[in-house]
Parts: structure tokens; C-alpha cells; sequence
């Protein structure tokens, strides 16, 4: 981590990763990237659906392979790490024995040069990717699909990983970072080890500004609002929000420990054991 001095009210608490150390390549490869327009949380109608994003500098794309679905058996060797501003984790440019390049997700403690495959079994080591079936009991895994070869939707972020529990009739059940258990088809695909870029939730944006530039616009406390507003306003002066239970917006439970997810979602026969909430989980 880097600590900046404090030459600036903006820089005396910040702490930022040293992209020198981490880092390989510079520039993206070109033929894996684009523009395009960001649609900082509004619909096709134009209308905000996700609250507190817009501005941000801007970005390329760059195309992330999830899916590996016509490089089964083709070994990759890895080329260099680079950032992504899509995402917390870096990312690794692999260069097939064919000859095609892609973007992956970095696990952490690859390096430049080192070789990675996918097939449904291979060597269980950091970046190979197989089939959840043939993962031993304890590894470490991440880029988890949910259904087979419908591509990775699990387990995506700087630092976490997923760890392999047990085997049971055709499902592998996975202890996921949130404390949940759940039971992913044996046939899915998962690669080995944890996400790189550990250190990314020691990171301090220190000042408004910087937030800005990611994109992220201000939230402001529902607590400080009027009644017609939101469920927490209201009140002379300094109020707390006056209910049992806190609520967002458009009055369902949130925070403090709540149950969230909806009663009779369709993959609730998939989860063995909820995860847990509050600040005990955090610990865990």
C-alpha cells in the first residue's frame, strides 16, 4: 500500500495501491477493448434504477472472457496483469497455444509467464479451471458459473474466494464469502484460488473528489430528509429515524441484520445454509 504524504488536505489520509509493484502492462491490448457510452444506472427509458452513480472518468471497455467455452484443453500462458476500471480485481492477458488472446480474471500470486488451462479435469493449481466435480474438499476456488458453461457469475471481486465443502449427489457445495452454503452443479466451471488485488478494501478514497472521478455521486441519509421524502425523515432537528425497523426508500427492510431476499425465490432449494448477517459474519 501506498501512503501519500500530506502535502494537500485531500491527500493526508489517503492510502492508494502501488500499480508499479502490482502491475505489468500498461496499455490494454487493443483488439480486447472498446468505448462505448455508460449508462450510470438508468434503463432504456432513461430512468435511474440504481441510485448515487453518474460522472466518472471516462473508460474502455475491456472484454473479459467468463465463459472459456471454445478453449477447453488449449493451454494459455499469461502475459501481463493489467487494471481494469470495470472491476476490483485485476485482470490477465492470456495468450493461447493457438495463437487467440483473452482477458481473464487474475487469481492472486500469478505471475508473468506462468501457464493456465481449462478442461473439465486438469491440475488443481492457481488459474486452472475445471469442473467443480473434480475439485477436492478445501480448495479455494472463484468465477463460479451457476449453470454449466452459462458462463461465471460467482465470486468476482478483489480478494474473495469460495471454498469447496463437500460432494453430494451431483452437486458441489460451496461456502461462499457471504457465510452461505450452497449447492452449484458438479458439471459447472470454477478456476482455482482467490481473486488477486487482496488489498483493495485497505484502500482510502480520502476526499469527495475522488469518489467523483469513480463514478460514485453522494448518498445522503434517509434520516436527514423531510417525511414526503423518505421513511426516516422528519422531526425538529437531529431525529433518529423513529421506527423499529429501518427502511429504504420505498419502505422495505434494510441493513441492521434484515431479511432481504424474497421468500420464494426460485434458487431458495439450492441454499443449504443462509448466510449470516450483521457484524458476526463480517468477523467470520
Amino acid at each position: 500500500m501506498k501512503h501519500q504524504k500530506p502535502v494537500t488536505p485531500g491527500s493526508r489520509q489517503r492510502v492508494s495501491l502501488n500499480y508499479r509493484e502490482l502491475l505489468t502492462g500498461d496499455r490494454p491490448e487493443k483488439s480486447l477493448v472498446s468505448g462505448g457510452k455508460r449508462h450510470v444506472g438508468r434503463n432504456s427509458a432513461g430512468r435511474i434504477t440504481i441510485r448515487h452513480k453518474g460522472g466518472g472518468h471516462k473508460r474502455l471497455f475491456r472484454d473479459v472472457d467468463f465463459y472459456f467455452l471454445d478453449k477447453e484443453g488449449v493451454p494459455a500462458r499469461v502475459q501481463s496483469l493489467e487494471y481494469d476500471p470495470a472491476r476490483s480485481g485485476f485482470i490477465a492477458l492470456l495468450v493461447y497455444r493457438d495463437g487467440d488472446k483473452r482477458y481473464a480474471l487474475a487469481p492472486h500470486g500469478v505471475k508473468v509467464g506462468d501457464e493456465v488451462v481449462t478442461a473439465p479435469k486438469t491440475v488443481v493449481k492457481p488459474g486452472n479451471r475445471l469442473e467443480l466435480g473434480n475439485t477436492p474438499v478445501g480448495t479455494f476456488v472463484y468465477n463460479i458459473e451457476l449453470k454449466p458453461r452459462g458462463g461465471a457469475k460467482l465470486v468476482r471481486s478483489a480478494g474473495v474466494f469460495a471454498e469447496v465443502v463437500a460432494h453430494d449427489a451431483g452437486y458441489t457445495l460451496l461456502k461462499l464469502p457471504s457465510t452461505e452454503i450452497r449447492r452449484v452443479s458438479d458439471h459447472c466451471y470454477a478456476s482455482v484460488g482467490s481473486v488477486s488485488n487482496p488489498e483493495n478494501h485497505l484502500v482510502v478514497i480520502s476526499k469527495a473528489g475522488r469518489s467523483r472521478w469513480l463514478g460514485i455521486r453522494p448518498t445522503v441519509r434517509g434520516s436527514a430528509m423531510n417525511p414526503v421524502d423518505h421513511p426516516h425523515g422528519g422531526g425538529e432537528g437531529r431525529q433518529g429515524r423513529g421506527l423499529r425497523r429501518a427502511k429504504s426508500l420505498w419502505g422495505k427492510p434494510t441493513g441492521k441484520g434484515q431479511k432481504s431476499r424474497t421468500p420464494k425465490k426460485y434458487s431458495n432449494k439450492f441454499i443449504v445454509t443462509r448466510r449470516i448477517v450483521g457484524k458476526k459474519g463480517k468477523e467470520k
